[in-house]
C-alpha cells in the first residue's frame, strides 16, 4: 500500500483526486457528503463490501459524513428481513452511518410534487402503451425511437391521468407517467424514459397509501439531491444513466449532487447477482443466504471470515474505470492473513485413526503446554491432556508410505506436537483389510517435543486426547461452482449447470482438544496443520459444528496429487 493510501479505501485513487481538487476549489462548500444505497430486495455480497468500505472511507477520511440509505422503490421483491439484515452487516463491517439511516420512501411525497412539476412544465405526459410496446418504441442504438401516440396529451389530461393512476382507478400496467426528452437521443435512457408504474403492492414502509410507485432512475439522483450529497459514488452500469440524472436535477432546478462511475468487484468462481443467488436459495441449492458457501456478507461472516480482513481486502483491491475479475484466491489471501494474526493454534482430528502407545503407562494423563498463537506472545499457552490412547488424522499414517512421505509408517518414528516421540510397532486392521489402530511406543525422555541425544524426526503431527476429545462436526467447503465464470450458461441449461456437487463435505466424527468446550458461536480458531474454523451457530445440545473458513498452504497434498 502507497504512502498516501488510508486504510478503508486504499491506494490513492481517481475519485480521490476529485474530492481533493473539489475541496482545494471549495465545490460543495469544502463539503464531503456519499452515502452507501442498497435496494432491500436481497443480502449485501462481497460486492457490495467494496462501496461500503469507499463511500465510508472517503467520508471519514476527508471528515465527511456518510449516509444509509434504502433506494426501496420495488415493493414486490422488497422485504423487512433484507432491511434488518443490511443494518446488521454494515454495522458488523464496522461503519456507522451516525443517525442518518434513510429510505427513498421517505421521500414519496416530493417525487410526486416534482412529477407533478414535470407535467405543468409539459415535460413529463401519461402513457398507455404497455411494457413491451415501449421497448419496441424505444429503438436502437443505431435507429431512433417512435414517438408515443399519446406523447403530445395536454397538461391537464396528463394531470387528470396521473392523479387517477395515484388514486387507484387504473390496473397494474395498463399506463406510466414518462418523462419528455428526445426519442431520438443517441444515449438510451433519455428516450422517454419511464417515472412512475402502476402497482397495486403493498410497501414495507408505506403500507398501502401507494399504488404508483417511482422508478430507480426518478428515486436515485432526487433522493442524493434531498441528502445534499455531494459525491454520488455508483458503479460503472450507471454511467450511461447520469445523463438522465443530470437532466432530471436541472429541470427540476434542485440541488445538483456530482456522480462519479467505478469498477463493480467481480470474482472468479463466484457469482455476485442477487436475482440469481435469490433462486439458489428459493430452489434449496443452499441453505439460505447466510450458507457459508454464498458471497454474501452474512454468508462469508459465518464461515468465519473478519471485517478486517474484507475491509483490508478493499483497501488493496483499487479504484478504476474498467471493470475486470479478481482471483478469489486474493480475496482468500486476505482472510489467511488476518487469522493467521488472531486466530488461536488448537488442535483438532477430522477424519480420526485410533494409536494407542502400548509402553505409556494406563490410565496417566500429562498436560502439555501448548502455544496459543507464535505470531502473538500475549496469548499465551494452554494445557493439553496427554494419555495413552490418542487421535490423529488417518491421512498422518501409511502402511506402505509413498517416496517424500515422512509422516507415521511401521518403523517410522514421527514427533507428536508438544508431547513425544512416537514409533510405530504394529496395526489392526478390520474385515476389509482397513487399518483402524495403529500401535506404538514412545520414548519418554522426548518429552516436549526434542530428543536429548540430538536425533532429528522429519515429520511433527497433531493429535488429541481419546479420553478427553470432545465430539465435533466440521463442514469442509469448496468453490460453490465449478466453472471460473459462473454465468456463463451452457447450451440448454441455466447457470445452476454450473454449482459444483462438491461443495460441500459434512464430517460428523471428528474429535477436538477439550480446551473447545463451550467455544461460542462464530469464534475462530486454526486447527493446527489443518486450517481455519469457526464456530457454526448450529453448535449445541452437547456438539461442536465448525465451518471450514479457509485451508492452510499444505506442500504435502500437492506432492500426493501428482503420485
Amino acid at each position: 500500500m502507497s504512502e498516501s493510501a488510508n486504510p478503508l479505501t486504499g491506494p490513492s485513487n481517481f475519485i480521490r483526486d476529485i474530492i481533493k481538487e473539489d475541496l482545494k476549489t471549495g465545490k460543495f462548500g469544502g463539503r464531503v457528503h456519499t452515502r452507501f444505497p442498497p435496494e432491500p430486495n436481497g443480502y449485501l455480497h462481497i460486492g457490495h463490501a467494496k462501496s461500503i468500505c469507499l463511500n465510508f472511507g472517503l467520508a471519514a477520511e476527508f471528515g465527511g459524513q456518510c449516509n444509509l440509505r434504502f433506494d426501496d422503490t420495488n415493493p414486490e421483491k422488497e422485504e423487512q428481513e433484507y432491511v434488518d439484515s443490511i443494518i446488521d452487516t454494515v454495522h458488523w463491517l464496522g461503519f456507522d452511518w451516525e443517525g442518518r439511516l434513510y429510505y427513498a420512501s421517505d421521500y414519496f411525497d416530493q417525487l410526486y410534487e416534482w412529477a407533478i412539476r414535470l407535467i405543468k412544465a409539459g415535460k413529463a405526459y401519461v402513457c398507455d402503451l404497455s411494457a413491451e410496446e415501449v421497448r419496441r418504441y424505444r429503438g436502437t442504438l443505431t435507429e431512433p425511437g417512435i414517438e408515443s401516440p399519446y406523447r403530445n396529451r395536454s397538461v391537464e389530461q396528463n394531470l387528470n391521468l396521473f392523479e387517477r393512476m395515484r388514486a387507484g382507478e387504473f390496473p397494474d400496467g395498463s399506463r406510466t407517467l414518462r418523462t419528455k426528452i428526445d426519442m431520438a437521443a443517441r444515449n438510451l435512457n433519455l428516450r422517454d424514459p419511464v417515472m412512475y408504474r402502476i402497482l397495486h403492492a403493498s410497501h414495507h414502509r408505506t403500507g398501502d397509501k401507494w399504488c404508483i410507485y417511482p422508478m430507480y432512475d426518478f428515486t436515485h439522483g432526487q433522493s442524493d439531491s434531498i441528502e445534499r450529497i455531494t459525491h454520488s459514488i455508483c458503479t460503472l452500469e450507471f454511467e450511461d444513466h447520469r445523463p438522465l440524472y443530470d437532466w432530471y436535477c436541472e429541470n427540476l432546478g434542485i440541488y445538483h449532487p456530482q456522480q462519479i462511475e467505478f469498477d463493480r468487484l467481480n470474482l472468479s468462481y463466484t457469482l455476485l447477482s442477487k436475482r440469481k443467488l435469490l433462486k439458489l436459495v428459493q430452489d434449496g441449492h443452499v441453505r439460505g443466504w447466510d450458507d457459508p458457501r454464498m458471497p454474501t456478507l452474512s454468508g462469508i461472516r459465518r464461515r468465519g471470515y473478519t471485517p478486517e480482513a474484507i475491509r483490508n481486502f478493499c483497501a488493496n483491491i483499487g479504484v478504476s474505470k474498467t471493470n475486470g475479475t479478481l482471483e478469489l484466491a486474493m480475496l482468500e489471501h486476505f482472510v489467511r492473513e488476518d487469522l493467521n494474526r488472531r486466530g488461536q493454534r488448537v488442535m483438532a482430528v477430522l477424519r480420526p485413526l485410533r494409536v494407542v502407545i502400548d509402553n505409556y503407562p494406563n490410565g496417566e494423563v500429562e498436560e502439555m503446554e501448548a502455544v496459543n498463537n507464535p505470531e502473538d506472545s500475549s496469548m499465551g499457552t494452554r494445557k493439553v491432556p496427554f494419555s495413552r490412547v490418542l487421535y490423529i488424522e488417518q491421512e498422518d499414517f501409511r502402511e506402505e508410505p509413498p517416496k517424500q512421505y515422512y509422516r507415521l509408517s511401521p518403523g517410522r518414528e514421527v514427533r507428536l506436537r508438544y508431547a513425544y516421540f512416537i514409533k510405530c510397532t504394529s496395526v489392526v486392521k478390520n474385515e476389509k483389510g482397513e487399518v483402524v489402530e495403529v500401535h506404538c511406543t514412545y520414548d519418554s525422555a522426548t518429552r516436549g517435543g526434542n530428543a536429548p541425544d540430538g536425533r532429528k524426526v522429519k515429520s511433527t503431527i497433531h493429535w488429541v486426547s481419546a479420553a478427553h476429545a470432545i465430539e465435533a462436526e466440521a463442514r469442509l467447503y469448496e468453490n460453490l461452482f465449478s466453472k471460473e465464470n459462473p454465468n456463463d450458461e451452457p447450451q440448454g441449461n441455466d447457470f445452476t449447470a454450473n454449482l459444483n456437487p462438491n461443495s460441500l463435505e459434512v464430517l460428523t466424527n471428528c474429535k477436538v482438544e477439550p480446551s473447545l468446550a463451550g467455544a461460542a458461536p462464530l469464534t475462530r480458531f486454526q486447527f493446527e496443520r489443518l486450517g481455519y474454523f469457526c464456530v457454526d451457530p448450529d453448535s449445541g445440545s452437547g456438539k461442536l459444528v465448525f465451518n471450514q473458513t479457509a485451508r492452510l498452504r499444505d506442500t504435502w497434498a500437492k506432492i500426493e496429487k501428482r503420485l
